[in-house]
Parts: structure tokens; sequence; C-alpha cells
């Protein structure tokens, strides 16, 4: 299966099917409102959004008509409920379920983030473990994943899932030209004019007279006792 190229929404709601299908297997298939609130998580979750129903119905249907999930209903139950079709299409593990499923939920990550941010859904013995998982997620002709050069200053390279439209990474070098006369402009706020250092220098000479004074007043007070 071609990458279906996701939204954020279509991003997040189906990152959410597959954690709760791991985490609250006696909760799953989701109903609308049980997925809206997953997607709405403020912990284990980059960026922290606020859909309503009516978005995440839509993400929802989104990913219906691209066959990444369908919508049942429970035994004596009219309300209906959703679950994801991924595992259709991809023949993947539970290891490998979890990486991309962390990925899906928080963005590009190292592999060392990747292992401790989904230990709840599949635990890693060693980061070998998980090295080799996500290599076997970049082969093959329709890979999940891909390796990110490592940022600026940082040792470990981060990967990104490859089921949403890519976002491109930031071009170093056009943010160091961008950035460089932000940066002068900011210095010369910051530095102060010599007209500005001379007014400084008179008020202080000001402040020191005034405190000279006061300490004469005082002795002279103090001497009357």
């Amino acid at each position: 299966m071609p990458s279906p190229s996701l939204t954020p929404l279509e991003t997040r709601v189906l990152g959410c099917l597959l954690e709760k299908e791991r985490l609250t297997p006696e909760n799953y298939p989701l109903s609308l409102n049980s997925v809206a609130t997953a997607c709405n998580q403020s912990t284990n979750r980059d960026p922290v959004v606020s859909y309503d129903d009516k978005s995440v119905e839509a993400g929802l249907n989104s990913l219906r008509e691209k066959k990444l999930a369908s919508v049942i209903f429970g035994a004596g139950s009219r309300v209906q409920k959703y679950r994801h079709k991924l595992l259709e299409y991809y023949d993947l593990n539970p290891a490998e379920v979890a990486l991309l499923c962390t990925l899906l939920l928080r963005g590009p990550q190292t592999p060392g983030e990747l292992r401790s941010r989904s230990e709840r859904m599949h635990p890693f013995d060693t980061m070998a473990e998980v090295e080799s998982r996500l290599d076997e997620l970049s082969r093959g002709d329709s890979p999940l994943i891909r390796f990110l050069d490592a940022r600026p200053g940082q040792k470990e390279r981060r990967v990104i899932q490859l089921l949403s439209a890519e976002q491109p990474e930031p071009d170093t070098a056009t943010a160091a030209t961008t950035s460089a006369p932000i940066r002068e402009a900011a210095t010369a706020a910051v530095q102060p004019t010599a007209t500005a250092v001379e007014a400084l220098a008179a008020e202080v000479a000001v402040l020191r007279t005034e405190l000279e004074q006061l300490r004469e007043e005082f002795r002279t007070f103090k001497a009357q006792f």
C-alpha cells in the first residue's frame, strides 16, 4: 500500500486508535467521544490539540475513505465505534506497531526517546532491539519510517514516520542566514548609545551627591544626642 499522506488530524486519530487498542483493549473499538478524548490528551501527545467531536468525526471518515479505519456497531448498542485497519495492509509485529504509534502521536524522535515513550505498549530490553525494529520499518518498497540527520549539537539521529504528508526539515543554512539579521538587530537593541551612557553617568553622579548629603545630615542629627 502506498503512503496515504495523512493530514495532522488523521495522523492523530490513527495513532490514538493504535494506542488504545494496546493500552485499553477492554474499551476498544472506540466511540467517537472516546476518540476525541484520546486525541486531546495533554500527555504523550505532541502537539497538544483541542479537536471537537465534529472534527474528529471528519478525521475518522477520512481514514475510512483511505481504508485505514472502519465503523462497527456493538452487540445491542446503537453507538458507532471505530477501529483501525492498518494491520490489514502492513505486516507489523507488536514492537514495530508500538514504535510507529509513538511516532504518529509525538512526531520526529530519537531512538532513545522512542524506547522510553513506547514502553507501555511494548518494552524494549536494549537499544539494539529498538534500532533493529526501526531498520525493518525503514526497508522495503513502502518504508514506514526514515532517519533524519541529527540536529546541531545532538548525537542521536531522529526518526520520522512516512504515513503522513512529510513536513520539510528546516534548512540549516537558510535558518542561519535568516536569523543573522535578527541577532544583529537584537545586539544593537541591547547595546546602549554613547548619549545614553552619558545620561546614565550623570544620573548616577546626582544620586551619589544626594546620598552623601543624606549621610551628612544623618551624622549631624546623630551628634545632637
